[in-house]
């Protein structure tokens, strides 16, 4: 008997579709698709938050000083002259740094090895690599999601059925966040 439905695709598709189908649903917070798919990413979402609501306050605060680049006003480095060759001017700058425990390090590196990274576009600048940025779906676990759930046992995740997808009949269901 297997262990996990089959969707009709071969591993790696199912592997790739499951993947695509967690990311998608904690970055959105919920998402539609079908009542077979929406069962298999129950779970694999479910266990993700209960990692990060159990490994959300691991962690100790270190401050840090760093020596950073002096910048202009447009944002390019400011450079000295000493003995005939041009220096970057640099100032010291204390920063603060979430210093994982072991624990959370290991979760928040299974969460990074499984989940695809999301790159945001911001709407004015669409079609353009410029203005892009990265989010890390870890971190957002840890720092967003987590501390929602950390009174909660179990249960994250809610479906609702839609109804029947016309092209197929498939049942139709929004799987989203509680």
């Amino acid at each position: 008997m297997a262990r996990n439905r089959k969707l009709g695709r071969t591993s790696s598709q199912r592997k790739a579709l499951l993947r695509n189908q967690v990311t998608n649903l904690l970055y959105h917070g919920s998402i539609v698709t079908t009542e077979a798919k929406a069962k298999e990413i129950r779970g694999i979402a479910e266990g993700f938050i209960a990692i990060a609501v159990k490994e959300h306050d691991k962690f100790e605060t270190v401050t840090v000083k760093t020596k950073v680049a002096r910048k202009d006003k447009d944002g390019n480095r400011v450079k000295e002259v000493v003995e005939g060759k041009k220096i970057s001017v640099f100032d010291e700058v204390e920063k603060t740094l979430k210093k994982d425990s072991a624990s959370r390090l290991h979760a928040r590196r299974k969460m990074n090895a499984y989940l695809y990274t999301i790159t945001e576009v911001p709407k004015e600048s669409a079609g353009k690599k410029r203005n892009t940025k990265t989010v890390n779906l870890a971190d957002k676990l840890f720092d967003e999601i987590a501390p929602k759930y950390t009174n909660r046992n179990g249960g994250y995740t809610r479906t609702i059925k839609i109804g029947q997808r016309k092209g197929d009949a498939a049942m139709e269901v929004l799987i989203e966040l509680v």
